[in-house]
């Protein structure tokens, strides 16, 4: 298969809503899976390997930038909110709007302390323990990742 097959095959991928693609041809096996919004292309038995190195190095730096994060925190004591979704955090419902809460104010279990939009939609999040809050992790507008610290509470 020539490189220019390969990469309509992963600009179609891309594009629809396929999640999974495989293709074998008398000079080799393709499979092409999408996920988080990128395309991955491991290729198996009769492909060059120069078609193959390209593909494969796109991904994997992808994984160790999310690493720090969740690390970082680790060190906070008290309980740790966590974000229950990737999306972009929010500390209040609009810009102009007071923020759900405070650095010292007093939540309750259930509460609503912040939003997180995930594709285009504004999703509360509720506090899941009775406290104060200590710590803000996250600033507001920023990227967050599934089971990121965003606040402490003790």
């Amino acid at each position: 298969m020539d490189l220019r097959k390969l990469k309509t095959l992963i600009d179609l991928v891309s594009e629809s809503n396929i999640s999974e693609l495989e293709i074998t041809e008398a000079d080799g096996k393709v499979r092409i899976v999408k996920s988080d919004g990128t395309v991955m292309v491991p290729m198996a038995q009769a492909m060059p390997a120069a078609m193959a190195a390209p593909a494969m190095v796109a991904p994997p730096p992808a994984a160790p930038a999310a690493a720090p994060v969740a690390a970082a925190p680790a060190a906070e004591t008290g309980h740790q909110v966590k974000s229950p979704m990737v999306g972009t955090f929010y500390r209040s419902s609009s810009p102009n709007a007071k923020p759900f809460v405070e650095v010292g104010q007093q939540i309750k279990e259930g509460e609503p302390i912040c939003i997180i939009e995930a594709m285009k939609i504004m999703n509360e999040i509720e506090s899941d323990k009775t406290g104060t809050v200590t710590k803000i992790l996250v600033e507001n507008g920023q990227p967050v990742e599934f089971g990121q610290p965003l606040f402490i509470v003790e």
